[in-house]
């Protein structure tokens, strides 16, 4: 089976899934304008010492203008500001299509600025990271598309905050997905917890698990609004919800703090 038929194969289970368990207005909205974005997460894990720099010159001259070149805008780089796994770079891509997503990925290959750079090229002595992860996300219907942080476009301070939550099985994974798309995800907002993109991990590690980023100006920005979302009535009836507390639907939560590099689209 091709990679991309694999793909659209696990995508439709995950629709049926969402469809029997999570019978929303907007999972069942099929117009153009409701269109579910792809996102391809990365993580590359470097040493210590040239590595991050070298992994910076490539992607802010090279491969960010490439993936630009494909068709896929905004790209996301970024540092691990609080976290586990360090030194490491996040790079997100965001696809309108799977097609969209195999054409972009031959089209950065074959781009001559890429496949005759340096960094694509070094010896396994001396390789541009230690190791590579991703993982292929789909939108959450109520969140189709990307959405940009305000302080982007004039390159203001902000952080990031990378979440992932694990299920037991598929069907309390489509349940947590549910429940952010029928009221965490609005309660999220109005706590100032705001979000840049939520995904339902389609190929990657750890599954079940659905993936989320939020945006903050600072450290001291993020403290309150968790505090203030944890204080919510509406959060603490919902969360209360029988078949929907975390016990029920969620064996594990993790989370890193990320910065933009200077280059970052996002």
């Amino acid at each position: 089976m091709k990679r991309r038929d694999f793909l659209k194969s696990s995508l439709a289970l995950t629709t049926v899934a969402a469809v029997n368990t999570t019978p929303s207005a907007s999972a069942a909205d099929p117009s153009p304008a409701r269109a579910r974005e792809f996102y391809e997460l990365r993580q590359y894990r470097l040493r210590r010492g040239p590595m991050g720099a070298r992994f910076d010159e490539f992607f802010r001259d090279v491969a960010v203008p490439a993936w630009n070149r494909a068709g896929v805008t905004p790209v996301g780089v970024f540092d691990v500001a609080v976290g586990a796994d360090m030194p490491a770079k996040y790079v997100l891509l965001p696809y309108a299509s799977l097609d969209a997503m195999t054409a972009a990925q031959a089209k950065f290959a074959a781009d001559p600025a890429v496949r005759d750079a340096a960094f694509t090229n070094l010896p396994a002595t001396d390789p541009a990271y230690v190791r590579k992860e991703s993982s292929l996300m789909i939108a959450f219907p109520s969140l189709p598309r990307l959405e940009l942080p305000a302080q982007t476009a004039t390159k203001q301070p902000r952080i990031f905050e990378l979440r992932t939550y694990e299920s037991h099985s598929k069907a309390a994974n489509v349940k947590k997905v549910g429940m952010f798309d029928n009221g965490e995800i609005a309660i999220f907002r109005r706590t100032g917890l705001t979000p840049v993109f939520f995904g339902e991990t389609l190929v990657g590690p750890r599954l079940p698990n659905l993936i989320y980023l939020l945006t903050f100006p600072d450290m001291a920005a993020r403290e309150k609004s968790w505090d203030t979302f944890r204080a919510d009535p509406e959060w603490k009836q919902l969360s209360a919800t029988p078949g929907l507390t975390d016990p029920e639907i969620v064996t594990n939560i993790s989370n890193v703090v990320l910065k933009p590099t200077a280059y970052s689209q996002i």
